[in-house]
């Protein structure tokens, strides 16, 4: 695995107009397909929420002043107030009110690192929806992404992942709500550059103190992996730990090992 690590991400936020929850459906240009192209990244609606992307970074320094840097963009595009949480509950209502594009989910399917099985395609009826803080690590080029070596080599990272920022967030990130949709341990993509994390919710937005720990987490359990130090082989529970929300045994872990968490 090659070491020297380019580091993305592309979270997702919410759009609240006049105080009130909205659909982003609509609201800015950029698609799925076609992101519309800031300084440092880009901009587009996913469904009823706003996601970015960011440059990749090679440093923390990098990192946070892409993500911010993106960010005020965003926030200068629209007419009201970006919302930085994981559950965003629209209503059945509201959400039936939408157009079919706005509402569906899984277009594009992620993975189980754990089972090495397709994740089940999310119920796009459900009353609200899921902010997302995907993280993506580069670690090679031009991988095929359907290939068995490359995905055997994401399961690896994505259940170190898993150790080490899965565990954490649940000491970071008190929603155990958007589990029911997106976010259960093992969650991932493989990328012909690496690999797309997509555990984690948006809650390391919420500060530049948690998103120096989101980037400085990664490169630990990366590193610590070329070193030769599996986390799941120390801790086996760490996918049932992340699916049951067990604060206290994600607390024991992260305590024993003597992992750096912000206080929030």
């Amino acid at each position: 695995m090659q070491m020297k690590l380019l580091t993305g991400a592309d979270p997702e936020v919410f759009y609240r107009r006049d105080g009130v929850l909205t659909s982003a459906y609509g609201i800015i240009p950029g698609d799925k397909q076609n992101p519309f192209r800031v300084l440092n990244g880009a901009v587009q609606v996913d469904g009823m929420a706003f996601e970015f992307n960011i440059d990749p970074a090679a440093t923390r320094e990098e990192w946070v002043f892409n993500l911010t840097s993106v960010l005020a963009q965003l926030r200068d595009m629209v007419d009201g107030d970006l919302e930085i949480e994981p559950i965003a509950e629209f209503g059945a209502e509201y959400i039936d009110s939408q157009p079919e594009k706005a509402v569906e989910l899984g277009c594009e399917p992620d993975f189980n690192a754990w089972s090495g099985e397709e994740n089940p395609r999310p119920n796009g009826r459900l009353p609200f929806r899921t902010g997302a803080g995907h993280i993506h690590s580069g670690f090679c080029e031009g991988r095929d992404t359907s290939s068995p070596g490359h995905r055997s080599v994401c399961e690896t990272v994505v259940k170190q992942l898993d150790a080490r920022l899965g565990l954490a967030s649940l000491l970071l990130d008190p929603c155990t709500k958007r589990r029911e949709m997106y976010g259960q341990a093992g969650a991932y993509r493989p990328k012909s550059y690496g690999v797309e994390y997509r555990v984690l919710s948006n809650f390391w937005l919420k500060s530049p103190e948690l998103m120096e720990w989101a980037f400085d987490t990664c490169h630990a359990a990366m590193q610590e992996l070329e070193d030769g130090k599996v986390w799941v082989d120390v801790y086996p529970d760490i996918q049932l730990i992340i699916n049951s929300s067990d604060v206290e045994a994600a607390r024991a872990i992260v305590t024993a090992e003597g992992w750096s968490v912000p206080n929030v």
